[in-house]
């Protein structure tokens, strides 16, 4: 079928838990589903045409990368097209849904950090010596900036970690429904949004101390 993945800025994302405004938004959603799974290929593009946008923001975090979350957002209706017949109407779709991109997220990461690895293997046999790259200089606390703070950070979080600790702080998800999403204990959520934020804290603090509360003063003695 012919996916009509729309741009984020077309379409917002709507931002209660299941990403719908109304129980009628809901039930024309549950509609919309059904006739999907029947075989109706336009109730999917309608589908896709009421989650693109959300999908898009969500994979955007993981990834870090408009044209990967780009890709992962199309493969990610591909895949749930192909697999509707195993979607169990019990839960809702949105939960479906990011189940799917979340795992093909960890999966793009994944790939991601091995290429990585082997360029920077390649790079260390051909270089002569070592080179200094000056990091970037900081800014103000800008969107764009907390962005690139947390793309620079991130990078010493596991695949699950990250997932969970986008899903918890930008996607504003509770941890049961991590934990729906992810098909774990809430405790376990809990682990790994403890530990992404520990070690987040560390990073930052080596690389971005200029960005951590300052200790209060203490209050001066009356004189």
């Amino acid at each position: 079928m012919t996916m009509r993945l729309v741009h984020a800025q077309e379409r917002p994302a709507e931002r209660d838990s299941a990403g719908v405004s109304s129980s009628a938004e809901r039930t024309a959603e549950r509609g919309l589903v059904e006739s999907a799974r029947a075989g109706d290929e336009d109730a999917f593009g309608d589908l896709v045409q009421r989650r693109a946008a959300g999908v898009l923001a969500f994979l955007r975090r993981m990834l870090g990368d408009s044209e990967d979350a780009r890709d992962v957002a199309q493969l990610t209706f591909v895949r749930a097209w192909e697999n509707l017949h195993r979607y169990d109407p019990a839960y809702a779709f949105s939960t479906w849904l990011f189940r799917i991109a979340g795992n093909l997220a960890i999966d793009a990461l994944r790939a991601r950090r091995t290429r990585e690895r082997t360029a920077a293997e390649n790079l260390r046999l051909v270089r002569a010596g070592p080179s200094a790259v000056a990091p970037d200089g900081p800014g103000g606390l800008s969107r764009q900036e907390v962005r690139r703070v947390f793309e620079a950070c991130a990078t010493v979080l596991s695949a699950k970690q990250r997932l969970v600790f986008v899903l918890r702080e930008f996607e504003e998800k509770e941890s049961r429904e991590i934990a729906e999403l992810l098909g774990c204990r809430e405790s376990t959520v809990r682990n790994h949004l403890f530990q992404a934020r520990r070690l987040l804290r560390t990073e930052l603090a080596r690389r971005f101390p200029e960005y951590l509360p300052r200790p209060s003063a203490p209050p001066e003695a009356e004189s």
